[in-house]
């Protein structure tokens, strides 16, 4: 299992972690998601491109890299 580590962009109340959170789990091969206003960091099979556009695709003026 790897961790990727993940910089966010744009996340700034409670709702917006829930957010970003969620969709990072709905990712196939997502295990665990530890989540700061900043920072993200997944467990799992998944890969970094799918994690990235995963949030993108919330169209809520998140980032990640």
């Amino acid at each position: 299992m790897s961790r990727i580590n993940l910089t966010l962009k744009g996340v700034a109340t409670p709702e917006d972690l829930n957010r970003v959170t969620t969709a990072l789990m709905m990712v196939d091969g997502v295990e665990s998601v530890e989540i700061g206003r900043e920072w993200a960091e997944v467990e799992g099979r998944a890969n970094r491109e799918a994690l990235i556009k995963a949030i993108d695709y919330l169209k809520s003026g998140f980032g990640a890299e």
